[in-house]
């Protein structure tokens, strides 16, 4: 589990990338339709309910399209919004606002999706310990939105690709010949400040996983009476992660057999985008 930052250079390159992807060589609907010297004002309402991710990635779309445009955030990450409350305005030249727009409520819809589900996880845990963790089940190209945007909504990251973290699962284990010999392959080339997860799909796979000195197990897929158990045997010597299957029906009776963690694909490869809109809201000649 980690927290990453969001590098500037990383977000301003993956929004160029997008720009030039719908834009191409130039927005011929807005060109034809505009003279160019119309100014005005836009407003992006939420049209359902929602928690705020990625405002700022929002408006550094515009930026980077258009610095001269102003932009003022009414919502921050993290908060909660609902029908109608306005998330943020957007003032300056209008043919680039239109222009840019689709890009950043894609970016933007997305995000405040992750981030809406991922609270609805949270909340379904209660006040138990269990954290909800989010998995490498990302948009290509997506993920450091993707991952931030579970934060804004209350979760917590795994790790953020496979060159920061060791978890060694089912194939791992099939071509090493056994958890024993994947733990103890691993073990012998990996930095000493790496820690070592693995996957486990019953009682006898965990109990060769505490022999080996994993430092934490996944259940992977297995019953709650299953998970209870493991949880009695390890005994908080070590962490263990629930994955599989983690629906908001039962990820609430997931978290009450006491596992440290639950990982949730579902919040990154199947939340849907929030609903909101971006409308102008005034217009007017640039020599008014």
């Amino acid at each position: 589990m980690r927290s990453l930052q969001m590098s500037p250079q990383v977000v301003a390159e993956l929004i160029r990338k997008a720009l030039a992807e719908d834009v191409g060589a130039g927005d011929v609907t807005t060109g034809a339709a505009l003279r160019g010297d119309e100014m005005g004002l836009a407003r992006a309402t939420a049209k359902s309910e929602l928690v705020v991710a990625g405002i700022g990635i929002f408006g550094e779309v515009f930026r980077i399209w258009d610095a001269s445009l102003r932009f003022m955030p009414h919502r921050r990450d993290g908060e909660k919004a609902e029908p109608g409350d306005l998330l943020a305005e957007i003032s300056g030249k209008l043919a680039s606002i239109l222009t840019p727009e689709r890009v950043a409520l894609n970016l933007f819809q997305r995000m405040c999706g992750i981030a809406t589900l991922t609270r609805r996880y949270v909340e379904a845990v209660g006040n138990g310990k269990a954290k909800i963790l989010d998995t490498r089940k990302t948009a290509p190209g997506l993920r450091i939105l993707d991952k931030y945007a579970v934060r804004a909504g209350g979760g917590f990251n795994h790790r953020f690709a496979l060159y920061d973290g060791v978890l060694i699962k089912d194939n791992h284990i099939a071509a090493a010949g056994g958890i024993m010999e994947a733990v103890r392959r691993v073990r012998a080339r990996i930095p000493h400040t790496l820690k070592i997860e693995v996957e486990v799909k019953n009682g006898a796979e965990l109990e060769e996983a505490l022999s080996a000195g994993s430092d934490s197990v996944m259940l992977d897929n297995i019953s709650l009476s299953e998970m209870a158990a493991a949880v009695k045997r390890v005994a908080g010597k070590i962490p263990l992660e629930a994955s599989g299957n983690m629906t908001l029906e039962r990820v609430g009776e997931v978290a009450a057999t006491g596992v440290d963690f639950i990982s949730v694909g579902a919040l990154t490869h199947s939340a849907a985008a929030a609903d909101i809109s971006l409308n102008v809201a005034g217009v007017k000649d640039r020599e008014a």
